[in-house]
């Protein structure tokens, strides 16, 4: 399975001869929406930091024949092709699996209403990445590779490291970082690097493609 990482949230994953793109995102790079002969596109929930509704027209437009997935509430939203999935939901691609897994975004603020939010576990040629969107709330069993928000306006670094230890994955890289200034990012991932209990830790950059190749 080999990782690609488009900042923030945005992660293609390529397995099996299938490629899918999770998240692409306001705060994604340019060439997320640059790609071509994706077999699928997941969005985890609405928020623009996961789906820029400007810059995905051109991505949709050089994949017609991809599988759009999002959450309930995102696939009202955007319309027809897109498709619903919820928690337990399962997609073959042929030799890439797709699992919905979680069903709530976390709390930011008691006087925000929470949002629908559906992680998905890629799964192929033996290896399971969990991408969870933003929550913390499910962590899957089997879990090889997870993709960590590493810094939210919900979120606090008890609850990642916390989170971390409950998945115990394998190997561990951060998603969801570009709310935290590069000289601070160092910081919140050394908490996670001496604290989560993983040995694997792959400490991408907050921008650009970065490649993690797993067996």
């Amino acid at each position: 399975m080999q990782i690609t990482r488009f900042g923030h949230a945005a992660v293609l994953v390529e397995a099996a001869g299938r490629r899918v793109l999770v998240d692409p995102g306001t705060f994604s790079t340019d060439e997320a929406f640059g790609l071509t002969e994706l077999d699928a596109v997941v969005v985890t929930h609405q928020h623009p930091d996961h789906l820029d509704r400007e810059r995905v027209s051109v991505l949709l437009e050089a994949n017609t024949s991809a599988v759009l997935l999002a959450d309930p509430a995102t696939a009202d939203e955007m319309g027809s092709p897109w498709q619903a999935h919820v928690d337990g939901d399962e997609l073959d691609l042929g030799g890439l699996v797709i699992r919905a897994a979680g069903a709530v975004h976390a709390e930011i603020l008691r006087t925000i209403p929470r949002i629908a939010n559906v992680g998905v576990l890629l799964v192929a040629e033996g290896v399971t990445l969990f991408h969870p969107g933003d929550s913390y709330a499910t962590a899957p069993e089997g879990v090889d590779v997870l993709a960590l928000p590493l810094a939210a306006p919900w979120a606090k670094v008890s609850e990642t490291v916390d989170f971390v230890t409950r998945v115990a994955p394998r190997t561990v890289f951060p998603i969801h970082d570009r709310t935290v200034s590069d000289l601070a990012h160092g910081m919140y991932w050394g908490h996670v690097s001496n604290h989560g209990g993983v040995q694997d830790m792959r400490g991408l950059g907050q921008t650009g493609s970065t490649e993690v190749t797993t067996a």
